[in-house]
């Protein structure tokens, strides 16, 4: 619900009201029931005037794998996103002008889909629309926290929302505002990043020939090109393309006119969906490995992007977010029902405990997948070959690959 004047306490205060603290608080909602803590969601942006449902062209989206799905069945929110997503029954895997490729298929693996694509204005939307009709979590929006000091209670939080200041008592801090978080900075939380020397063009285009629910991921000379399947717009073919290029080099693509940028990704993705008819706005982003220093700490803790931001390579950014979330909520449920604070270390570190190897190994997946496609060392050539020789000719090697890709990971 909306809110307006925020209380002077809440168990916790989730700090980012976007797609990763939005569904930490409606997971948290649906998961604990009648005993959900009391829930204050901070949002720096105002929530848009207007919405639809109807998509642009150029809408941004995201990929959510299989495992998300369960996690959005849990909030009770698929149904509401199922109408809105492009499903993945296939993932072609090839290494441009090189032999060795493999695909993925959902018959194979058992499921209905190996994950799906969604416009991130309509997975907003749906989530905002949960935030505003839950009675356990309330929104307020736009705030910004200003200050936050260590208390023996938690976290004492200084809110401003426009002329307005509150002092607020948070028992839990859950930080989901993104990699340039300026809670963490006035902490002093570091981070450790690798820059990639890359930046992803990201941008919607249509083909001549319907997708047919197949996703591309396309290892070319300036790293890999992700090539995602959307609903269609008046008529076109979409997709969704995420695009490496040289971060010296990204600049020249962004300038180069539509036509051009059309033959040079035709050039690099090839026709296997025709000819491409249609290029959208162009976004760029620089591509870097970052991980929080420190994920928790007395009365807070950290999620999505803050705690650790991800090459888009294998679409694992959101989807282990997702899967943190699970295992927060998780933990947090359990201290609850022990009556125990829910900021304190022992309750924290028991949740780091339990996603610290899912968290390391997506991290190694799309950092060693990163470094081994970006390459043309003649080594990385001959192993990438035989791995995904390995992955098409050994099918409990594609199984362990295709779970990780869905998000299936055993704790």
């Amino acid at each position: 619900m909306n809110i307006n004047s925020p209380e002077s306490s809440y168990d916790i205060v989730v700090v980012g009201g976007g797609m990763v603290g939005a569904s930490f608080a409606q997971a948290l909602s649906q998961n604990l029931g009648e005993h959900c803590p009391k829930i204050l969601v901070v949002e720096a942006t105002a929530p848009k005037a207007e919405s639809s449902a109807q998509p642009s062209f150029d809408a941004r989206s995201t990929a959510l794998s299989f495992g998300s799905r369960k996690i959005y069945e849990s909030m009770q929110l698929w149904e509401k996103l199922e109408q809105r997503v492009s499903a993945i029954h296939e993932i072609q895997v090839s290494d441009r002008g090189r032999f060795g490729s493999t695909q993925l298929s959902c018959d194979e693996q058992g499921v209905e889909a190996l994950g799906y694509v969604v416009e991130n204005t309509d997975l907003g939307e749906v989530l905002h629309e949960q935030l505003m009709a839950s009675k356990s979590i309330a929104f307020l929006a736009p705030a910004k926290i200003e200050q936050a000091v260590p208390v023996q209670e938690g976290m004492m939080l200084d809110v401003t929302e426009g002329d307005q200041k509150f002092a607020i008592l948070a028992g839990l801090v859950v930080l989901a505002d993104g990699g340039r978080s300026p809670v963490c900075q006035q902490l002093g939380i570091e981070q450790f990043k690798e820059s990639y020397k890359q930046h992803a063009i990201i941008t919607n285009i249509a083909f001549e020939l319907p997708h047919q629910n197949i996703a591309f991921e396309r290892f070319t000379e300036t790293g890999p090109l992700a090539v995602l399947p959307l609903r269609e717009f008046d008529g076109e073919h979409r997709c969704s393309i995420v695009w490496t290029v040289g971060a010296d080099d990204s600049e020249a693509y962004l300038q180069t006119d539509s036509a051009e940028f059309m033959s040079n990704l035709q050039a690099s993705f090839g026709n296997r969906l025709g000819a491409i008819t249609q290029v959208g706005e162009k976004f760029c982003y620089p591509l870097s490995l970052s991980m929080a220093k420190e994920q928790i700490r007395p009365g807070i803790v950290l999620l999505g992007n803050v705690a650790h931001t991800l090459h888009p390579v294998a679409g694992q950014g959101l989807n282990l977010a997702l899967r943190d979330i699970e295992a927060l909520v998780l933990t947090l449920g359990e201290a609850i029902s022990k009556q125990q604070p829910l900021g304190s270390m022992a309750t924290l570190q028991a949740y780091v405990e339990k996603q610290e190897f899912d968290q390391q190994k997506a991290i190694r997946f799309t950092d060693s997948l990163t470094k081994l496609f970006s390459s043309n060392n003649q080594t990385n050539v001959v192993t990438r070959k035989l791995g995904l020789l390995s992955l098409e000719l050994i099918p409990a090697a594609r199984k362990t690959f295709a779970e990780q890709a869905m998000g299936l990971v055993a704790r």
